[in-house]
């Protein structure tokens, strides 16, 4: 195996990890997955090639890899139905809720410019009560 398919296969099994964990909805999107691992090998190796040292080499390959994944909506729905919602469902009950309330919520997001800083912000907070608002709605409306 050479150094790229290795180098390749790390990038990639560590932006699946993330996707898997904060951007489900991305999850299976393999041609987004292929490509961005690609590109962030590629620059690690470009950037290690042009003499730089191995933790400036693994930064520019982050942000490559990473680029516009650092504020999650599903992280911000799934942190919102564990707050505020957890007295009313099991343990078990809580990530699969998320998953569901995501679509329902994406009007909401739509309001916001949500750029990667945009977790400490104050219009972040406005966004968790009308996420917390919206789901509330819906189980009033519709149940669990």
């Amino acid at each position: 195996m050479s150094t790229q398919q290795k180098d390749l296969s790390y990038f990639t099994l560590r932006l699946q990890e993330l996707l898997n964990i904060s951007f489900p909805e991305k999850a299976d999107d393999q041609k987004f997955i292929e490509q961005r691992s690609k590109w962030a090998a590629n620059a690690y190796e470009g950037a290690f090639r042009s003499g730089n040292p191995i933790e400036e080499c693994d930064q520019i390959a982050d942000n490559i890899l990473f680029e516009g994944l650092y504020y999650s909506k599903f992280d911000t729905v799934f942190q919102v139905v564990c707050s505020e919602f957890n007295s009313i469902m099991l343990d078990e009950e809580l990530r699969p809720f998320a998953l569901k309330m995501l679509p329902i919520c994406e009007p909401v997001f739509a309001k916001y410019v949500l750029t990667d800083d945009f977790a400490y912000t104050t219009d972040h907070d406005l966004l968790y009560t009308e996420i917390t608002g919206t789901i509330a709605i819906h189980i009033e409306d519709y149940g669990i």
